[in-house]
């Protein structure tokens, strides 16, 4: 079987061909079942991998993988799917079917706008402050704000802290964020820290694979999620927030957020194809 496939990298800045999240689309997945495509994320070993297929709702059925499980949504692999769908179809707006739902995309250019497919769901952690905290390396007076589990598709744990200073100096702690930072799903445990005044936001996102703690270049699904954490904690629509993230692994990476007044959480970001290429299997 010969599966074409492309590289993408995803919320780029200033045109940096290799700056962003990278991604993997395969542009034609119908012939995969389930275990090839996990095999095949596995294989590339990126945070996600994803697959477009036919639907019968929408431009194109996605299914997004990372090297461990199919994800529901995840932002990175929607816009960068997204821009293989526009290339292969045709259209600024599209409709993905995810695992989460419709979710609408649309392009100006390279640079892609999606909609998250769900309100906001919010629950309280059990952990206490001091085990917050604990678990990314910080004393008890780095967070600011009441720490939230927040899921717009993906559920991922918000944890607001007082300065960019102390985004800066977390230092995950594997053992603890198993503890207190595991999804209610029990796929990945996590921390998405965040910091910042005025719309200018420094963000970073840790997450658990196979006993180790990695550090994303760029979340989108989280960019949602502190979305639908600002409509939570009351903060004024509509809202328009910049995010920078990935400078502590040397993938800067711009996301745009903003909140409408209906509660409507839009992530945006710049989309770069590198390459292109096949794989038989």
């Amino acid at each position: 079987m010969r599966l074409p496939y492309r590289i993408l990298n995803v919320f780029t800045v200033g045109g940096d061909r290799l700056s962003g999240n990278p991604l993997c689309v395969f542009e034609d997945g119908s012939g995969l079942d389930t275990e090839q495509m996990q095999a095949l994320a596995r294989q590339l070993n990126l945070s996600e991998t994803t697959f477009i297929t036919p639907s019968a709702f929408a431009s194109a059925r996605v299914r997004i993988f990372t090297p461990g499980f199919e994800m529901p949504f995840a932002g990175h692999p929607t816009l960068g799917t997204a821009h293989v769908v526009r290339s292969l179809f045709g259209g600024d707006a599209l409709e993905l079917e995810m695992l989460a739902g419709i979710v609408a995309v649309t392009a100006d250019g390279d640079r892609w706008t999606l909609r998250t497919a769900k309100a906001p769901i919010v629950r309280k952690p059990q952990a206490t402050r001091a085990q917050i905290a604990s678990m990314i390396g910080l004393p008890e007076r780095a967070i600011a704000g009441e720490p939230l589990w927040i899921d717009t598709g993906s559920e991922q744990f918000v944890i607001p802290l007082a300065t960019v200073e102390d985004v800066e100096r977390a230092r995950p702690v594997p053992d603890k964020i198993q503890a207190y930072g595991l999804q209610s799903s029990g796929h990945e445990a996590l921390a998405y820290v965040w910091a910042g005044t005025g719309e200018e936001l420094t963000v970073r996102f840790f997450f658990t694979q196979h006993g180790a703690v990695i550090e994303d270049p760029a979340t989108g699904s989280a960019c949602a999620n502190l979305g639908g954490y600002l409509i939570a904690t009351g903060v004024p629509l509509p809202l328009s927030r910049s995010l920078s993230q990935g400078v502590a692994v040397k993938r800067p990476s711009r996301l745009g957020l903003r909140v409408a007044a209906d509660q409507g959480i839009y992530v945006s970001g710049n989309v770069i194809e590198l390459g292109s290429g096949v794989f038989d299997v």
